[in-house]
């Protein structure tokens, strides 16, 4: 796709990474500024696969943000390897709880999910999410309201179990 409208793919992380360092020129010292990676999320559909390994240097180093909220709900967002180029000054949000359908995750896979990221990124740097809003348009997605609060209910008791 990008490359039919006439961009490099190759040189797209170096320039959307400076169009944040533009725009976050001049920021308080002590904003936190947090960046959420969707690959699509508009009726529990996607419009992006792949894992991150291609621009997660660029993604982690020189994006100047403390943090990202990372899609990791399928196969489909790639394996953890990435996490390695984190840097110890920012944090992680892993969304390992799909927003898309109303399935509900298994607590024991998430915390083995957990334990596997914590192989390439201190345990400290990470924290549990959905992989995205219950409702990122105005159409919503699938899964019904006690079904998003159910995911929410065991997103907050694994990180009680992982983060005390």
């Amino acid at each position: 796709m990008l490359r039919q409208r006439g961009d490099d793919p190759e040189k797209q992380p170096d320039i959307y990474a400076g169009m944040v360092r533009e725009a976050l020129k001049g920021k308080p010292d002590d904003l936190t500024i947090m960046m959420h990676l969707c690959r699509g999320n508009v009726r529990s559909t996607f419009i992006v696969s792949g894992g991150y390994d291609p621009v997660a240097d660029t993604l982690f180093n020189a994006m100047p943000v403390d943090g990202y909220f990372m899609e990791r709900d399928t196969a489909r967002a790639g394996g953890f390897e990435p996490l390695r180029y984190l840097p110890k000054r920012k944090t992680v949000v892993l969304g390992l709880v799909t927003s898309k359908t109303g399935t509900l995750e298994s607590k024991d896979d998430i915390k083995r999910r957990i334990d596997e990221a914590a192989k390439y990124a201190d345990l400290d740097q990470l924290c549990l999410s959905p992989q995205c809003g219950f409702a990122s348009t105005e159409e919503g997605n699938i899964p019904a309201e006690e079904e998003q609060w159910a995911k929410l209910r065991l997103i907050v008791d694994a990180a009680k179990e992982i983060w005390g």
